[in-house]
This record gives C-alpha cells, sequence and structure tokens, in this order.
C-alpha cells in the first residue's frame, strides 16, 4: 500500500504544478492583453477560465481519495492538507487573472489615460511571487517560502501608490472616472495575487517543518534579511 500511495502522492503534485503553470500563464497574458488594450486576448483568458476551475476540482479529489483510501501521517498528510489550501488559492488567482482581463477588455475599447504607475513592475513582482511560492513547493524550500511571505510588503506599497495617483488623477480629471475605477481595481487584483502567493508560501512552510506560521510579516521580514 504504500508504494500505491507514493505513487499517488506524486501523481497529485505532478497535477498541481501543471495547475499552477495555467494560473501563471493566464495572468501573465491578462497584464499583457492590459497593456497591449487588447480586448480579443482579455476575451479568450476569461473564456478559458473553466480550464483552471475543472483542474482544481479534480485535484480536490484527488486529496480527498488519498486521504480515504489510505489515511496518510505526518508530513504525507500536512502534504495533501496544504495541497487541498495551495489548490484553493491557485483557483483564485485564476479568478484573478480573469478580473484583471475583464478590466483590460473594458479598458481597451475606451479612451486611454496616462497615469504615471509602473502597472509591469507591480505584475511582474505579483507574478515573481507566485513563481517563487511555487518553486518552494517543488524543492521543498521553506527559506525561499519565508522570503515570499516577506516581499508581501512591497506590493503592498505599490497598491498604496495607485491608489494615490488615482486619487489625485480623478480631482484632475473627472472625465477619466470610469477608466480610472477600472485602473484602480487592477492594482487590487494584483495586490490579491501576491496575498495568494503570500497563503501559497504560508501553506509550504506548514509542510515542510509541520507550523502554522500565519500572521507573523515582521518575523518573515527579518528572516528573510538575515539570509540577504
Amino acid at each position: 500500500m504504500a508504494i500505491h500511495m507514493l505513487r499517488e502522492l506524486d501523481r497529485l503534485k505532478r497535477r498541481v504544478l501543471s495547475l499552477s503553470a495555467l494560473v501563471e500563464e493566464s495572468l501573465r497574458k491578462a497584464v499583457v492583453a492590459l497593456e497591449d488594450r487588447d480586448a480579443v486576448l482579455a476575451r479568450r483568458i476569461i473564456e478559458s477560465d473553466y480550464e483552471i476551475d475543472q483542474m482544481e476540482v479534480e485535484v480536490e479529489e484527488d486529496c480527498l481519495k488519498l486521504l480515504a483510501l489510505y489515511q496518510p501521517v505526518a508530513i504525507d498528510l500536512r502534504f495533501i492538507i496544504a495541497t487541498i489550501k495551495i489548490n484553493s488559492d491557485l483557483e483564485r488567482i485564476g479568478d484573478l487573472a480573469v478580473n484583471i482581463a475583464e478590466r483590460a477588455e473594458y479598458l481597451a475599447t475606451h479612451a486611454a489615460v496616462d497615469i504615471p504607475f509602473d502597472f509591469a513592475g507591480m505584475a511582474d513582482k505579483a507574478r515573481a511571487m507566485v513563481r517563487r511560492a511555487l518553486d518552494a513547493l517543488v524543492n521543498m524550500d521553506a527559506r525561499l517560502a519565508r522570503q515570499v511571505c516577506a516581499a508581501d510588503d512591497e506590493v503592498d506599497a505599490m497598491n498604496r501608490e495607485m491608489y494615490d495617483k488615482v486619487k489625485d488623477a480623478m480631482r484632475k480629471h473627472p472625465e477619466w472616472i470610469d477608466q480610472l475605477v477600472h485602473i484602480l481595481s487592477t492594482s487590487r487584483h494584483l495586490e490579491r495575487v501576491a496575498d495568494h502567493a503570500t497563503n501559497i508560501s504560508e501553506d509550504v512552510i506548514y509542510m515542510i517543518e509541520g507550523e502554522i506560521v500565519r500572521h507573523r510579516t515582521e518575523d518573515y521580514k527579518k528572516q528573510a534579511g538575515a539570509s540577504s
């Protein structure tokens, strides 16, 4: 039975990695659609979300089957529990990519507005957090997972900066209000992507060390600084 369980665990890990690749690509394309004002690409992302939803259901079913059939313990049990939570976070990132694509589709069909903000830089930071969180999962690297958690403050700061810029632009250009609301929503969605990457990293730490580390941002920053 142990051999069968190990085989199923390996299959589950591969399926989670496939889901993560799909989610990361959806997020990347959503940002491209926003930057290029590409309504066709944005619509394609929205319509393909069902693939991520279906895969999320399949991963959850695999986890429940493993729990029921093999009654795993110790690190195998922690892996399955963490995977259930990571699976949910990945699906939410996929939903956020769709939300960004919807904002991109709207903005592509309306007059462009000029806000001096590094959207690409914010998107790159959020995507890098997701990628590194998944690298931490693949390599069972708790140190890298803690670095991802510490990086969340940078994206939070960029979201606050965007809020201030949009507020200022609304005062100066009230005719831009509809577009500015969509731009602000996009910034918020990227900030939420970073939050989900942090959640994934916290679950990786739990998986490896058996320790629940939520709500310990200051610890992350100290440990990340010590390891740099």
